[in-house]
């Protein structure tokens, strides 16, 4: 069937259809982890929204080139110009080296994703590893008249940059009311302006990560890794930045104000934010009490947790929600998402036990259409579940001699439940993919012993049997076809 993907462009706040910039080539970058701490539920998001992205252009057939960067340099303390690496803290702490703590926790980062099911990007760029780079886009931006020096740091010139290109253009804030509203710091006196951000910064001489530069020994901006890597990696302008709601402004306003002064042009044709996760209506946070990282959901290791909840189920709970609507954590919620996902993949694994008939009940193709429509509206995954789950109903239905489907339709169906579910979804069947082989065996052995007392009129074992697997939460089903069992 013929696609036409919609998806949000936070650029103009319209749905708008997508067209890449040289296609079938997608570029595609999305602001990854600063490395300083173990990843939490709000780092899973927006990994889970444009691994689903990803997935769903390479479906279409695109040539995706996703570019996914990890910031070992760090974020500041204070804001974004002032304070202490937050990288080079953690070091000093623990007594171990800044790149010792990046990689432990970058390790820990793609431990948790692979759980997640989340797919590697094309490239995984360091913002340590392309100094240079940055320091070259620096370098232009000053040679354009856009930045100017003082005391061995670098700023960018927010109202020089305003006359003439519209800062604001992606939050809809303007510089003169920012000007207002800011606040005095340590070391605004270098600057011009206090709107100025910093692109360049001379470091102290206690400073862990510094390196040499044109005006100083010090260390990038936060924003300028961003701007310097997608520029090095996917060339300007590319199609699609990706990333939390909460990076709009200041990050990906100074990225868009650093591409356009550097390079001359709009960096990126679609920008696409996923909405925050909040727990029990309140905003996740280490001072209120309520940060749980992903390790502690997947073991349940958190006092807010009423059990462990495994990866898929995480997954589940998110694409449950438009990736543009806020999502509200609660116990309630995620064993919901848990009861809803083990309902589909039972019905899933159902469909190669059923048998068909000579007229079809359920219209496939009208499912697919739908289902397809969904994605296509700005990845719509509520709906596209909603849709999941009527074919759930219709594949019992036919396991209970309730309605009929046709040998071509039940492959049909099949193939797009697989499709979608595992291929787009990205969902994995915990249970078929851990000791999947020795569960089927264990079964048809208990199974044989319970058919053999059935045979013998021993109704004492056969029910003895069947509620022992009850207990275990295994369900067996007695029909005219056979005996069918589920988890």
């Amino acid at each position: 069937m013929e696609h036409n993907l919609y998806i949000t462009n936070s650029l103009s706040g319209k749905k708008e259809k997508f067209e890449p910039v040289a296609p079938p080539h997608v570029g595609m970058y999305v602001c990854g982890p600063t490395v300083y701490g173990d990843a939490h539920l709000g780092h899973a998001r927006p990994a889970i929204t444009f691994d689903l992205l990803y997935r769903y252009l390479t479906f279409l057939g695109y040539k995706v080139r996703y570019v996914r960067n990890i910031t070992d340099v760090g974020h500041l303390e204070h804001d974004m110009d002032e304070g202490e690496d937050k990288i080079a803290k953690k070091a000093r702490l623990e007594q171990l080296e800044p790149m010792e703590v990046a990689q432990h926790y970058s390790n820990s980062y793609h431990r948790d994703m692979h759980r997640l099911n989340v797919l590697d990007p094309s490239i995984e760029p360091l913002a340590s590893g392309h100094i240079s780079d940055q320091i070259d886009m620096i370098q232009k931006i000053i040679d354009n008249g856009y930045a100017y020096i003082s005391n061995g740091s670098v700023y960018f010139d927010v109202p020089k940059y305003s006359k003439d290109n519209p800062y604001g253009i992606l939050s809809g804030r303007k510089y003169e009311d920012m000007i207002n509203n800011t606040r005095e710091l340590a070391g605004q006196d270098e600057k011009h302006n206090p709107v100025d951000f910093a692109l360049w910064k001379k470091a102290a001489p206690e400073h862990i990560m510094k390196w040499n530069s044109p005006w100083s020994v010090g260390f990038p901006g936060w924003h300028a890794e961003c701007s310097a890597m997608s520029a090095k990696y996917l060339g300007m302008p590319f199609d699609i930045h990706g990333g939390g709601m909460d990076l709009k402004f200041p990050h990906h306003e100074s990225e868009i104000a650093q591409s356009v002064a550097a390079y001359g042009v709009m960096p990126v044709k679609y920008w696409m934010h996923n909405n925050m996760i909040t727990i029990n209506g309140q905003k996740m946070g280490k001072s209120l009490g309520n940060f749980i990282i992903l390790d502690d959901f997947f073991k349940g290791n958190s006092t807010l947790l009423a059990q462990p909840y495994s990866p898929m189920t995480i997954r589940f709970f998110i694409l449950q929600a438009h990736y543009r609507s806020e999502l509200d954590f609660s116990n309630d919620a995620l064993q919901a998402a848990e009861k809803g996902m083990k309902r589909l993949l039972v019905a899933i694994k159902t469909l190669s036990r059923l048998k068909p008939g000579k007229t079809s009940d359920f219209n496939v193709d009208e499912f697919e259409k739908k289902c397809f429509e969904a994605l296509d509206d700005d990845l719509n995954t509520p709906i596209l579940i909603a849709y999941l789950f009527d074919a759930v109903k219709a594949i019992n239905s036919v396991a209970d001699n309730k309605m009929s489907i046709t040998a071509d339709d039940l492959e049909k169906l099949k193939s797009l439940m697989h499709t979608i579910v595992f291929d787009i979804l990205g969902l994995i069947d915990e249970v078929e993919g851990n000791n999947n082989k020795l569960i089927d065996d264990l079964m048809s052995l208990i199974l044989d012993l319970r058919a053999k007392s059935r045979q013998n009129k021993d109704w004492t074992t056969s029910d003895q049997i069947r509620d022992a697997l009850k207990a275990a939460n295994v369900i067996v089903k007695d029909g005219k076809d056979g005996t069918t069992w589920e988890i």
